[in-house]
């Protein structure tokens, strides 16, 4: 097959493992999506693997974060042209790691494919912290209704993305007696998905999710302010009964010093008479003049502030400013200046119980959410959405909190603007959600938990430690002779 035949393959490839993530959920497809891949990368030189495996990475990233020219184009003021442009640089930078993996695999293992698995886990794991990081697509999140996902409070995203590719792997040596680990890798995650790893620590909560779905576009504008604060109320309104309520990110479209006496003073009293709490999404500020992307917890839990740690490039903070600010300027890139709040545990007591707290797209990042463990009862994130319109960004979000949830063994409290609001049990399950660009109030009981997974205590330690014994197991078996 000529090279070029063989590039194209591996395109298709990446591009059809979309459909293993939300809203799709066909997760099985993401072994058979690197079994093509990995297929071409035995017979590879270390250059053409590197090739293949970026066009594989183009593939799936292409399609998979396309989503990201909406925000730049509508939001942005780019014309669509160049929001298209720069999206698609995005994606072929990020596909580089799998040209990486491809490149590594066949120069240092070529007669060792068990490092293959390995390797594609650990530049996962770069990839998810490197200039800040970005987990969007990587595999293990498209297994959170598989039996693999059994192992998650084990080993967290990344060590299901190591099974995956492991099973990938087996899938290609089928005529070997190591294909009938396969079965028992799966059934393994069967019955792993039975262990119950948390324990209740008092009565369930009745809370309530409040979804305004205000256009972006829109939400900003001064003549919308008073609007959406009686909008916010009416909904709240709906539901009475619970304990804990939940406005999503930058709910009250100003700064909190600007409407302390006339906002946030009175809902405190209010909260505080009705022995009911409130948890809002407000940009905070200091007297340094510094900002931040916050939560602010109001009536009967007392006062309490949240502040996001983790920023958005770009989108809330411009790095390198002194090298990119021009260019950012000259391409109407949008930003905000916001500052990040300090690091430590994300924790403010709500309802009487400590809750994880997280905002936007930090729930993402699975270290960063296990940190409030422990002592968090339960969890919660707050975002905004709007930003990516009607695409595959919020399910694909839904599904990364989805597997926040499993890996902790906590339930998820996830309050957006404009949908996909949702609770999710300890085991990844939405019980209730409300759709897309639907106003409304999801309603229910959770149980606050206790206790801790090995994932909580351990983050992404176990799936890392994994990939670099099976390089070391790799390299004992012939993986140092170079490939020409």
């Amino acid at each position: 097959m000529k090279f070029s035949l063989r590039l194209l393959a591996a395109f298709a490839a990446g591009a059809a493992t979309v459909a293993a993530f939300a809203p799709f959920g066909l997760g099985w497809l993401a072994p058979l999506g690197l079994v093509p891949l990995f297929f071409l990368w035995r017979q590879a030189a270390p250059g053409r693997a590197f090739l293949l495996g970026w066009a594989w990475g183009a593939g799936l990233l292409g399609f998979g974060v396309f989503w990201v020219h909406h925000s730049l184009a509508r939001f942005g003021g780019m014309s669509p042209a160049l929001a298209v442009a720069l999206t698609l640089l995005f994606a072929l930078s990020l596909a580089l790691f799998y040209g990486a993996a491809g490149w590594l695999a066949r120069r240092f293992f070529p007669q060792a494919p068990l490092a293959w698995p390995a390797l594609w886990t650990l530049l996962e794991w770069v990839r998810g912290w490197f200039l800040t990081g970005f987990t969007w697509l990587s595999l293990g999140y498209a297994q959170i209704d598989t039996p693999l996902a059994g192992y998650a409070p084990l080993v967290g995203v990344y060590g299901l993305s190591l099974l995956v590719a492991l099973s990938a792997l087996l899938l290609i040596r089928w005529r070997s007696p190591w294909l009938l680990l396969l079965p028992l890798l799966w059934s393994g995650g069967w019955l792993m998905r039975q262990v119950e790893w948390s324990h209740p620590t008092g009565a369930p909560l009745p809370v309530a999710l409040v979804q305004p779905d205000i256009p972006q576009a829109v939400k900003w504008r001064p003549e919308q302010f008073e609007p959406t604060l009686r909008l916010l109320a009416e909904l709240t309104g709906r539901a009475p009964k619970a304990r804990l309520v939940i406005w999503p990110e930058t709910a009250v479209p100003a700064f909190a010093s600007q409407v302390e006496t006339a906002v946030l003073e009175p809902l405190h009293r209010k909260f505080s008479r009705e022995g009911r709490t409130l948890l809002l999404g407000i940009a905070s500020d200091d007297a340094d003049g510094r900002y931040y992307n916050a939560l602010i917890s109001l009536g009967a839990s007392g006062r309490g502030e949240y502040r996001k740690r983790h920023l958005v490039p770009f989108g809330e903070y411009m790095p390198l400013r002194a090298l990119l600010q021009p260019l950012a300027e000259r391409l109407a890139i949008p930003m905000s200046d916001f500052s990040p709040g300090k690091s430590g545990k994300p924790l403010l007591r709500l309802a009487g119980h400590p809750a994880g707290l997280s905002i936007c797209f930090e729930d993402t990042f699975g270290d960063e959410v296990a940190a409030a463990l422990p002592q968090a009862a339960f969890l919660v994130n707050a975002s905004n959405d709007a930003w990516f319109g009607d695409s595959l960004a919020p399910h694909q979000h839904l599904e990364m909190a989805r597997m926040r949830a499993l890996e902790n063994g906590r339930w998820m409290l996830r309050a957006t603007n404009t949908g996909i609001s949702a609770l999710i049990d300890e085991k990844g399950r939405v019980r209730r959600r409300l759709a897309q660009f639907r106003r409304g109030v999801v309603e229910g009981e959770i149980q606050p938990l206790g206790g801790a997974t090995p994932y909580a205590r351990w983050p992404d330690g176990p799936a890392v430690s994994l990939a670099l014994l099976l390089l070391v197991a790799a390299r004992g078996r012939g993986g140092e002779r170079p490939a020409p």
